[in-house]
């Protein structure tokens, strides 16, 4: 884990943290070639550049984005935005399902949308794959 990413979660509390090292665990396994980093003050995984996957702490829950999310045609995940992300609100580290988390991430290789050039193609997403 870059020293980054665990920083970040040593400002969390102990649940928040076991939600967010698990979420990190089988995201890290399921897309080992994708780059991860803090982004926006928050973990996020990029394939070529573009944001496929996140999480970040909320008020009252972890909250797991997903930017292609809509697109997954997946119960399970929430609308969240105006563009194509999808959210999943994590409370306790016993509500991730590994199997459906895995499905999900398998979703977001292959189905994505343009975020990385959103501002040269004046807020239009263009599907990638």
């Amino acid at each position: 884990m870059k020293n980054e990413i665990a920083e970040y979660h040593e400002l969390l509390n102990s649940e928040d943290q076991l939600i967010c090292e698990k979420l990190y665990d089988v995201i890290s396994t399921a897309l080992p070639q994708a780059e991860n980093k803090i982004w926006h003050r928050h973990p996020v995984w990029f394939l070529d550049g573009n944001p496929i996957v996140g999480y970040h702490k909320l008020k009252d829950s972890v909250r797991l984005l997903f930017w292609s999310g809509q697109s997954f045609d997946e119960e399970g995940l929430a609308p969240e935005g105006s563009f194509k992300a999808a959210e999943k609100r994590y409370s306790d580290v016993k509500e991730v399902k590994v199997t459906e988390l895995k499905r999900w991430l398998k979703k977001a290789q292959d189905i994505q949308w343009d975020y990385k050039n959103i501002v040269k193609n004046k807020g239009k997403l263009n599907r990638l794959k």
